[in-house]
């Protein structure tokens, strides 16, 4: 059937959107891994770029777990034993053992109840919020949280939807005295990680600001946490914002396709929580899961971070990401210090942005320019994102690279 018209309107706005340098463009393809030697990092090929080797700085696996030959082993061991994909939803033909294991280790590795997976992070928020907001909740979100949040609170529709400025407590307890008036219940939510700066949720105040507040809700606050950039890369033994903070969000959400590696999202809470969603969420009930070899691959990526061996690729990851900021620092560019190995460079504008990043890609630096619409105009940056996979080599490559930069401007 012709569709020339509506053709015509879509590749009009997608030339707008290029016009403005707010579309995301054409996306990088990897044709192969060149293994860590000589005292560098793994370095990968491009389609379309020969031979050039290739040094990422924009992955999110945070410790190399996606290239951790024992992860990948785990993987392919499950995929001889249970086959490619898990064939349909759990509740139609059942689950499958790797996703059972896979859950338990998560819950006892968070402390908690319960653990159940979804296909990926997003579909996770997508499918929690809304089973738990009714038309008398009131939901009060952190306005740099991630588009999975937001657009989760457009599809469940809460009684009142309130946000309020970037990390600003006082604005927080202004938003549940006023929700207390009109509504049963409140639902905070918050990143753990805000995934653009690197900064981090101070959970410890939410949470006291929750309980003070519990009362005057008949249904209770609950605070839920996006920690997906968190868990894996934050705190001394990589358990995120909550060891970090010191306290228990209500629901903690992550990804098991950033430090961990492999791909899927989860959700850990008390019981009660969990036994309802499975019942409620529709991205649980009617999605299939990741698949059994992702399970099991992830069940040992888990057990590779909760030991002696993840506590060192932790230090490493610490160090790597002292070392670049340092090195930013020291050659005027302006950052967001912080612990974690998300570091944003400040450049304020789309264009510098974009040169940039060229400058680095033409040296055979992978970067990623992050600019409105993703950003409010004046908050562009490059996002670079430190792995435990870098080495000292790695970083001072990038730094060099920085400041050849700086000298051809």
């Amino acid at each position: 059937m012709p569709h020339q018209r509506i053709a015509k309107l879509l590749s009009s706005e997608l030339g707008d959107m290029e016009s403005a340098a707010a579309s995301k463009g054409r996306e990088t393809v990897f044709s192969a891994v060149i293994p860590a030697a000589e005292g560098n990092g793994p370095r990968f090929l491009l389609e379309g770029e020969g031979e050039t080797r290739f040094l990422r700085m924009n992955s999110n696996s945070y410790l190399g777990m996606s290239l951790n030959a024992d992860v990948m082993a785990a993987g392919e061991e499950a995929v001889r034993t249970y086959g490619a994909g898990p064939g349909a939803v759990r509740f139609i033909s059942g689950t499958w053992a790797p996703h059972i294991e896979l859950e338990r280790r998560l819950a006892d590795f968070h402390g908690r109840d319960s653990a159940m997976i979804f296909s990926s992070a997003y579909a996770a928020m997508m499918g929690i919020l809304p089973p738990l907001i009714t038309p008398e909740t009131a939901v009060i979100s952190d306005e740099l949280n991630h588009n999975c949040i937001i657009n989760a609170l457009r599809l469940a529709r809460p009684g009142e939807k309130k946000v309020y400025p970037h990390l600003d407590l006082g604005q927080l307890e202004a938003h549940l005295k006023e929700a207390a008036k009109s509504c049963r219940r409140a639902i905070i939510v918050s990143d753990g990680i805000f995934s653009m700066r690197g900064d981090h949720a101070p959970l410890a105040g939410i949470m006291e600001l929750a309980r003070r507040y519990d009362d005057a809700f008949a249904e209770n606050v609950l605070v839920v946490v996006d920690d997906s950039h968190g868990v894996g890369a934050f705190g001394v033994s990589g358990r995120g914002c909550e060891e970090y903070s010191g306290c228990e969000a209500d629901i903690l959400l992550a990804t098991l396709g950033k430090a961990i590696g492999v791909n899927g999202g989860y959700v850990v809470a008390d019981r009660s929580l969990t036994d309802y969603l499975r019942e409620k969420s529709p991205f649980y009930v009617y999605s299939n899961p990741i698949t059994p070899g992702e399970a099991a691959a992830a069940t040992r990526s888990l057990e590779i971070l909760d030991s002696p061996r993840g506590l060192a690729l932790l230090d490493h990851l610490r160090a790597m990401t002292a070392r670049f900021e340092a090195g930013l620092s020291g050659r005027g560019f302006e950052t967001i210090p912080g612990e974690h190995p998300i570091v944003p460079l400040m450049t304020r504008d789309t264009d510098r942005t974009l040169a940039l990043v060229r400058h680095l890609r033409s040296r055979g630096i992978l970067a990623t320019a992050i600019h409105y619409p993703v950003v409010p105009r004046g908050d562009e940056e490059i996002r670079f994102q430190i792995s435990a996979d870098h080495t000292e080599a790695d970083i001072d490559l990038v730094l060099d690279a920085l400041e050849g930069a700086l000298a051809e401007s």
